[in-house]
């Protein structure tokens, strides 16, 4: 079978696509129909909790019926979430769309675990890079190309728009991607005389919904314990920027006199986007991880992030904003993919599917917590403290990532 990374590549750019085209208009929308930055905020963290309680559903039945039908499944879901969001009358129906989107959610942590069942343990920084370079072209174009609609057109039409892409990543993942077996028992015998071993999934022993208790014990794992900390800050961290950077730039930054509005915030993303192509494509050439190394990119990952979160709660001109959110990009860009290949490194490979299932949950929680306190901070006016806030949790981040550098050096180096 040719290699399906080119397919899922493919579907993934599509899916994020339709999911910048509304990342600069959402916050906006809202405000729309009266919501506070607080309700804003709530919005965005109501779409993560359905995400958390549905994703390990989601996860379970990638397992046990494979990940391409699963996979189509959630697009469905994200389809259904815009024509209703496209159509709303009301905030609440806004929410509604958020919640039918959330209870499906799973395309990108599907597509995740689909990319690591094809590819050997040494290739997975490369391969998760490949994520990384969707959605560095999905913010080159989405978000510019949303602030452009939403100018000349209204909301309506680009929401419509990601409707359109969500549809077309239904037609790709049902005729360009390949299915891959599910592996629900782990090891099968192959015929009465001879036993050969099935491939375990990363996904072969995911665990139920919520069960923390079998969760923390891999917390408890000396090098992957800290590894799953760091992902969370990183989440945390990054979540509180997402949620809150639309209306931060709407309340500090004018463009000929007039307040950023969709179109300003989506050619930011859009320049984020075009930096994000570049890292994530030394990442996937390994260029990167060659001459770096993977526990030093996520140490570099850090750093960048506290500077760039610091300098951005003290912009108060367009020049400033840009610098930091170079900074911010190129940091990023290398930290996620480096950070997610160190983890399942960490653990055998029946137990890959629990780990990112693990990933995918702390990701749901960090994106309930972070949006909610941003909007909070903002409609209190504490835009500075926001971006004050998002570099402490990166700084807290970095000092757990420093002291635990040489004993992940010698378990990457064992591995």
């Amino acid at each position: 079978m040719k290699s399906p990374l080119l397919p899922i590549f493919l579907i993934v750019v599509v899916d994020v696509l339709g999911l910048t085209l509304m990342l600069p208009l959402l916050p906006f929308y809202a405000e729309h129909f009266g919501a506070s930055p607080t309700v804003v905020g709530l919005l965005v963290s109501t779409y993560a909790l359905c995400q958390l309680i549905a994703g390990p559903v989601l996860g379970q039945l990638s397992d046990r019926v494979g990940r391409k039908p699963v996979l189509t499944v959630s697009q469905i879901g994200t389809f259904v979430g815009f024509l209703v969001l496209a159509w709303a009358p009301n905030l609440l129906v806004v929410f509604v769309g958020r919640i039918i989107d959330g209870l499906t959610a799973g395309n990108l942590s599907i597509a995740q675990a689909y990319i690591a069942d094809v590819t050997a343990p040494k290739e997975r920084a490369k391969a998760f890079a490949v994520i990384g370079i969707a959605f560095g072209i999905g913010f080159l174009v989405g978000p510019g190309a949303s602030g452009y609609l939403t100018k000349h057109y209204g909301y309506q039409v680009p929401i419509l728009c990601a409707a359109a892409l969500s549809f077309l990543s239904i037609m790709g993942t049902t005729f360009l991607l390949p299915a891959t077996p599910p592996h629900p028992e782990g090891l099968k015998a192959a015929s009465a005389e001879q036993e050969i071993e099935a491939p375990v999934a990363p996904g072969g022993k995911r665990l139920k919904v919520l069960d923390w208790g079998t969760y923390f014990q891999y917390f408890r794992r000396p090098v992957l314990g800290g590894l799953l900390i760091e992902f969370f800050l990183f989440c945390l961290a990054f979540s509180t920027f997402m949620g809150g950077f639309a209306l931060f730039a709407e309340r500090r930054f004018f463009w000929h006199g007039a307040a950023f509005g969709p179109k300003e915030v989506g050619y930011v993303f859009m320049y984020s986007g075009f930096l994000g192509i570049i890292v994530q494509g030394a990442m996937r050439q390994g260029a990167l991880v060659r001459k770096i190394g993977e526990v030093r990119l996520v140490t570099f990952g850090f750093l960048f992030g506290a500077v760039a979160s610091s300098l951005l709660a003290f912009s108060f001109v367009i020049p400033m904003l840009l610098i930091a959110i170079t900074v911010s990009s190129f940091g990023s860009g290398a930290l996620r993919p480096a950070l997610t290949s160190l983890i399942t490194q960490q653990v055998d490979r029946n137990e890959q599917g629990v780990v990112l299932g693990l990933n995918q949950s702390l990701l749901s929680i960090a994106q309930i917590v972070g949006p909610a306190i941003a909007g909070a901070l903002i409609d209190a006016g504490h835009l500075t403290l926001w971006g004050l806030w998002a570099a402490l949790i990166m700084a807290a981040a970095l000092v757990l990532n420093l002291r635990a550098r040489e004993s992940r050096h010698e378990a990457q180096a064992a591995a």
